[in-house]
């Protein structure tokens, strides 16, 4: 797995398309857009674009509160986060002290609600916020101890090169429609970038998973994107027939949920955004 600016470990996490993204930035004359992310999650792949000066500015959404509030914290209470990593220790009990925050997730204040995300995405399998369980069990008999995902100085260096970039990140808590409406509204020269919860395993990954309709919906909202956008999915039959009407690759990644081996994504592009014949991308069949 590539190395990731993100302190967070997400299922489906897009840090691996950071290179084909670029490219497809600099084909499309897209250099130093303003770039947003609908359904934001560990925003590796934006923050990478970030760094590497290929956006000027990203714009990340996430309707889950908890995601949005770790992404908040770090932003905007950066030293009260620091020091929450220095002096939590890494035990069962807290685990289940901060799993118990997660239940009232809508009234909690922010930075504590923030900081339960990132301590149970960083001590679950997968990094799974609220459907799976913690890495090494109860019991603490596996070879991975609950802290082996816990490097508190690499990712408190994380959270401090993100914190020095506040005035070009910009976080919203809305929903993706709502997000990719009022983006598109009033910023010139956006560039989306589109990665809804997976239909097939969307259920068993994420808190807010989304229906059959759901995606429905979202393929009639985005058909109506003025600016140019890329979608990236799993590979089904039911998402390609929703969007016939626009170019559709197939691309491989490797899943970090638990599944080790590559998988075969669906890559679906605006008309008339450029795919350069150098990223050997495959129609979807």
């Amino acid at each position: 797995m590539p190395v990731t600016q993100t302190p967070l470990r997400y299922p489906g996490g897009k840090t691996a398309i950071t290179p084909m993204v670029n490219t497809f930035i600099h084909y499309n004359g897209l250099k130093g857009c303003h770039y947003a992310e609908p359904y934001a999650g560990g925003a590796g792949l934006a923050l990478a674009l970030l760094f590497k000066g290929a956006v000027s500015h990203i714009h990340l959404n996430d309707f889950d509160r908890s995601v949005w509030a770790f992404w908040h914290s770090i932003l905007y209470r950066t030293d009260e986060f620091l020091e929450l990593i220095d002096t939590t220790e890494i035990t069962i009990a807290e685990w289940h002290k901060q799993k118990a925050i997660q239940n009232d997730k809508e009234h909690i204040d922010e930075l504590i609600l923030g900081f339960s995300s990132f301590f149970l995405n960083r001590t679950n399998r997968s990094g799974i916020i609220d459907k799976a369980g913690v890495i090494g069990g109860f019991e603490q008999k596996s070879k991975y101890p609950l802290d082996c995902r816990f490097n508190k100085e690499n990712l408190k260096a994380k959270i401090r090169k993100i914190a020095s970039y506040r005035e070009n990140i910009h976080i919203y808590h809305l929903d993706a429609l709502e997000f990719i409406e009022k983006i598109d509204l009033k910023k010139e020269n956006v560039f989306f970038c589109i990665d809804p919860p997976y239909f097939v395993k969307g259920q068993s990954l994420y808190t807010n998973f989304y229906e059959q309709n759901d995606h429905i919906f979202l393929a009639k909202r985005i058909a109506k994107i003025k600016s140019k956008w890329i979608l990236t999915y799993d590979y089904t039959d039911f998402i390609k027939s929703l969007y016939t009407s626009f170019r559709q690759f197939s691309f491989s990644l490797n899943y970090s949920a638990a599944n080790k081996k590559k998988g075969t994504e669906l890559l679906v592009v605006s008309k008339g955004f450029k795919v350069p014949d150098e990223l050997k991308l495959e129609k979807a069949a």
